[in-house]
């Protein structure tokens, strides 16, 4: 831009305070390179930055002129550096005093862009502003207003400055082939301007553009990998591994890069990619916590363990901050890569979270010591606030309390603990009795979605259907695993009490409307429920048989499979308790009828259409089988046999 012709230029300032406020400038970027090399950076960091707003501030007392410029926009630059730098936290809304410089650079030039909005007022700037002397200082306040439009994700605003400031060096530089990025093009093709020796600054536009093009594609990868664009966002991945970064960053990109081949089906990639990112940086912790992810998902239990005990020990030691294996930058990577997705990829596990996997893995593993060990470790961690272990967005791997207390039982069970597993279920029985009503009704009605936190269900308060149906499922399964305990103990009597009071609990929901399959909002709860009153069923027909009161245990058969027909255990048990009542031809019958027609297809293929059995459940359904199917079957082939001679 030209000065319009006729007006007078505006008086320059004093060739001495020009002079004083470039040495000033000088000096500090001096102690700022002295304290970084001493390794002092951090603790002048926000003196530094003090003192260049304050020369900032004397600059901009005068009129703004065109002598002044270059100065005023170099010490604009560095003293935003050191904003940066000072907050050590990530960048948010707009880059303070960056407008007000670009109004002044068209203060000086005769011109106005008050009513302009940011973009618009930079374009003005970079295609009517053609001194040569305010080229360079505005492109590195340029490169810095893309560093704020990258932390705020507006992409196309960066793009869209560096095709200004590419097209502003050379018309042809600004173009990009088809196949390749365009950000990264465009970020790429400009041009760094050179750093004059009187005018020093505290980070180079040379690094500043290396940081922005690994943040472009660090950004834009994790927005292809939310998008499940999975090829694009390992592209995209691997260019910001290979850019400008911390060792901190590098590790995560590298946790990211495993994230994105687990979910295009590449196990064995993303567990080198998480490796790597361990050998990069070993306090990456999410990290570890997907590589257990990994192993689980490959069925390598042992393998899973390790890492978990591991990721649990790391939590444990709470150990310092990584520090970068690059050199001290007021600007840095992880300042403008701050996303939804990446803060969810590295979430970090508390240890309650991790312990409570270690237990739950090994008693789906069968290792029933080590998860009775893990358990007892995890509820001696609710004592200490769950609320300080986990977070409270509903991002916590935990399920709710009451189901860990259930899945603690079921491992003190089947380590024999019977009495303990007692106790524990009574923990859960006492704490959700005062939160059931007398009647749940479960009714065709729409529900809002319910996030509930991992503390939820032990607390006082109206309940929802949901919430009433998950109590009293708790509940029904506390007196089931506890009929399970007494009968181990040999006390058939109490452990019918307990099968009983399951029962009961459960006689209080009732179904309205069209039937159990319309109700799509309930359908695990009424699901468990179902499954929980079968269980409990043939738990008390089986004491009922130690207790020889043989007709009331064969009601209770005949009751478990009007709930689920076909059953293997309920139709054994109802052969058994047949036989014992000296009706032997119904109990062959029937023997016959379930053998012929592939006995437990359909209780198998209801199980498989419906949804996993909790974890707590499964140790009772094992104890509900029938033992003894291989001498009842002898037993009846010979009175078949017997039946057939006396016939001929």
């Amino acid at each position: 831009m030209k000065r319009r012709r006729g007006t007078e230029p505006e008086p320059e300032p004093e060739r001495g305070c020009l002079r004083a406020w470039a040495a000033h400038s000088r000096a500090l970027v001096g102690q700022w390179m002295t304290a970084r090399c001493g390794g002092e950076a951090r603790q002048v960091r926000r003196q530094q930055r003090d003192e260049f707003r304050e020369l900032l501030l004397s600059i901009r007392g005068l009129p703004a002129a065109l002598p002044t410029l270059p100065l005023e926009l170099t010490v604009l630059y560095n003293s935003l550096l050191f904003t940066v730098g000072a907050s050590d936290s990530a960048i948010k809304g707009e880059a303070e005093g960056i407008r007000q410089g670009l109004l002044r650079v068209l203060e000086a030039c005769g011109a106005c862009g008050q009513d302009l909005g940011m973009e618009e007022l930079w374009q003005k700037v970079l295609q009517e502003v053609t001194m040569e002397e305010l080229q360079a200082p505005l492109h590195r306040l340029g490169a810095l207003q893309a560093a704020w439009w990258l932390a705020a994700s507006r992409l196309g605003s960066v793009a869209g400055l560096f095709q200004l400031m590419s097209t502003a060096e050379d018309p042809g530089r600004a173009h990009c082939s088809e196949g390749q990025n365009k950000l990264l093009s465009m970020i790429k093709a400009w041009q760094v301007p050179p750093e004059g020796a009187s005018l020093p600054l505290v980070q180079s536009a040379k690094d500043l553009k290396e940081i922005l093009c690994t943040a472009a594609a660090f950004l834009q990868g994790l927005q292809e990998l939310e998008a499940g664009n999975f090829p694009t966002a390992l592209s995209l991945l691997q260019e910001a591994a290979g850019g400008f970064c911390s060792k901190n960053i590098l590790a995560q990109i590298y946790t990211c890069l495993g994230c994105c081949s687990l979910r295009m089906g590449k196990p064995q990639t993303a567990l080198q990619h998480l490796k790597r990112a361990l050998q990069v940086d070993f306090q990456c912790l999410p990290a570890l916590s997907h590589v257990a992810a990994v192993y689980h998902e490959l069925g390598e239990t042992d393998a899973e363990m390790q890492a978990l005990t591991l990721l649990y020990e790391a939590l444990g030691k709470n150990p310092p901050a990584a520090a970068s294996s690059s050199p001290y930058f007021l600007m840095q990577t992880e300042l403008l890569v701050h996303t939804p997705v990446l803060t969810s990829l590295l979430r970090h596990h508390h240890p309650s979270e991790v312990k409570y996997l270690l237990a739950q893995r090994c008693l789906q593993d069968g290792r029933v010591a080590d998860a009775v060990e893990h358990y007892l470790d995890f509820l001696s961690l609710l004592q200490e606030g769950l609320q300080q272990q986990v977070p409270l967005d509903g991002s916590s791997a935990l399920p709710r309390i009451p189901v860990v207390f259930l899945e603690a039982a079921s491992a003190l069970e089947q380590a024999g603990r019977h009495q303990d597993a007692i106790t524990v279920c009574e923990e859960v029985i006492s704490r959700t009795t005062d939160l059931i009503p007398r009647v749940v009704r479960v009714e065709e009605r729409l529900e809002q979605p319910e996030c509930p936190l991992p503390g939820a269900g032990l607390a006082g308060g109206l309940l929802s259907q949901k919430e009433s149906l998950c109590c009293l499922a708790w509940r029904a399964a506390g007196y089931l695993h506890q009929g399970w305990a007494w009968a181990k103990l040999g006390e058939s009597k109490e452990a019918v009490t307990q099968f009983s009071r399951c029962l009961s609990d459960l006689l209080r929901v009732q179904l309205h409307g069209s039937g159990i399959k319309q109700i799509e909002n309930l359908q695990a709860e009424v699901e468990v429920l179902q499954k929980i009153r079968l269980l409990s069923l043939i738990g008390r027909g089986t004491q009922f048989l130690e207790l020889g009161r043989h007709k009331e245990a064969l009601l209770d058969f005949q009751h478990s499979l009007q709930i689920s027909p076909g059953d293997q255990a309920a139709a054994s048990y109802l052969v058994q308790a047949l036989w014992k009542l000296n009706r032997k031809q119904e109990a062959a019958a029937q023997w016959q009828k379930f053998s012929q027609g592939s006995p437990g297809e359909d209780g198998r293929q209801q199980q498989g259409q419906g949804r996993p059995l909790p974890l707590y459940l499964v140790s009772c359904l094992e104890q509900a089988m029938f033992p003894h199917s291989e001498p009842l079957a002898r037993s009846i082939q010979d009175y078949l046999g017997a039946a057939a001679q006396d016939t001929s």
